[in-house]
């Protein structure tokens, strides 16, 4: 080959290489790009994630806490509380039992609004519980490292903050989660009250009693299961925590309970804070206090609500042993607690007991050795009397039936 030849080949590869060395810069700046999308699509989605979680949390707090807002002395103090046990267990910050080492909510995260919405500290006015909270610390994987590849640290930090709030009130339901225990109308009383006064004690019969299903006279308290059935089990399922929602007004029940009695006696127990065997509170929360009400440590024989509420606010146990089950203390009604022993309660149709015509809210007194021992409790008012302290899970938005929770924001 000519040198003339040689140089003319030379000049056609130059701008072959030139155009190789382009083309690996367009696919660096490609990669860059690229890069700094991967970096939003999977950053953003952390945030978004996290901020699900907190919402979750705070969605949960606020029922909680607005499940204690009953216009008593303590209710701001038992709905903090309730609030803070309540978001506690979600899990947040990609599902870190901790928050991520973060913090979980304090007292600053609540406030509480009247009937009007503004805000209160009153434990009277308050109808509205907000939770609200910054989730600090959620780190960025890939921005950060692109903020430090082109200077702007600023708009690209290695964490940023994510927020969320819930509001919650209490409205009338129209179905509720009630205890498997009716009360009958006294003869001739009607709505609200149904012949019995704030403060009156009411007798219910003993489990093992009510095997025979024999119907209830005027004024007299018994067992029925939610669900139509005669099974003791679905008893002891119905005064656990996982309660039977959906009662209304009208719904038909058949009074009896047989089978696994024991178990139910039980659950009742575990809301006084009575234990046996490996039982833990953890397994069968307790109400806020334990202690038990009757004639011989409260002669009177009615009207021991106010007490209660004062007890309830010390986290005060049961005296002692009931039989095999043994109290908890003090730190750990506080620990585990939430509002137990504050119940509704279906009134029947008396006759022949067949149907639900209101719900009531009651105290339970005292707890029960065995299925054969009757038990006490007293009566509160109408659950949907907003003087009445009744708190109960149930399907909200109503226009009848007991006060529950419910989100608003």
């Amino acid at each position: 080959m000519t040198d003339t030849a040689r140089l003319t080949v030379r000049r056609q590869r130059r701008p072959l290489r030139a155009q190789a060395g382009g083309i690996i810069l367009l696919v660096c700046f490609a990669l860059l790009f690229l890069l700094g999308f991967i970096g939003i699509a999977l950053d953003l989605g952390r945030l978004f994630v996290v901020r699900n979680e907190l919402q979750t949390a705070l969605d949960s707090c606020a029922l909680a806490a607005a499940q204690e807002l009953d216009g008593q002395s303590d209710a701001i103090t038992r709905a903090i509380s309730a609030g803070s046990a309540a978001a506690a267990p979600n899990r947040v910050n990609l599902q870190s039992n901790d928050w991520d080492g973060q913090g979980q909510l304090g007292q600053s995260d609540f406030s509480f609004r009247d009937a009007s919405y503004t805000l209160t500290t009153s434990p009277g006015a308050a109808r509205y519980a907000e939770c609200s909270h910054t989730q600090p610390g959620v780190r960025m994987w890939l921005l950060q490292a692109m903020g430090a590849f082109n200077g702007d640290t600023a708009g690209n930090p290695a964490t940023r903050s994510v927020s969320a709030r819930a509001v919650a009130t209490r409205a009338s339901g129209q179905s509720a989660c009630p205890v498997p225990v009716a009360v009958v109308a006294k003869n001739g009383a009607g709505a609200p009250n149904y012949g019995y006064a704030v403060g009156d004690w009411v007798v219910v019969k003993s489990l093992q009693g009510q095997q025979s299903g024999s119907p209830l006279a005027p004024g007299e308290m018994g067992w029925f299961n939610l669900d139509g059935s005669q099974s003791g089990k679905e008893t002891k399922d119905e005064l656990s925590e996982g309660a039977l929602c959906g009662t209304t007004v009208d719904q038909n029940v058949t009074l009896k309970t047989s089978g696994n009695i024991q178990a139910a006696a039980t659950q009742w127990n575990y809301r006084f804070g009575l234990y046996k065997g490996n039982d833990t509170p953890s397994g069968g929360h307790p109400d806020y206090s334990g202690v038990e009400y009757n004639t011989s440590n409260w002669p009177a024989g009615r009207n021991a609500w106010p007490d209660f509420k004062l007890k309830r606010a010390s986290h005060a146990p049961h005296a002692g042993k009931v039989g095999a089950y043994s109290p908890i203390s003090a730190a750990l009604h506080a620990q585990y607690g939430s509002s137990r022993r504050i119940v509704t309660v279906p009134v029947l149709a008396s006759g022949a007991n067949t149907k639900v015509v209101d719900f009531v809210c009651m105290l339970m007194l005292d707890p029960m050795k065995q299925p054969q021992d009757a038990v006490h409790m007293e009566f509160l008012g109408n659950a949907a009397d907003a003087a009445a302290p009744c708190v109960n899970s149930g399907l909200a938005g109503y226009v009848a039936g007991p006060l529950v929770p419910v989100l608003v924001r």
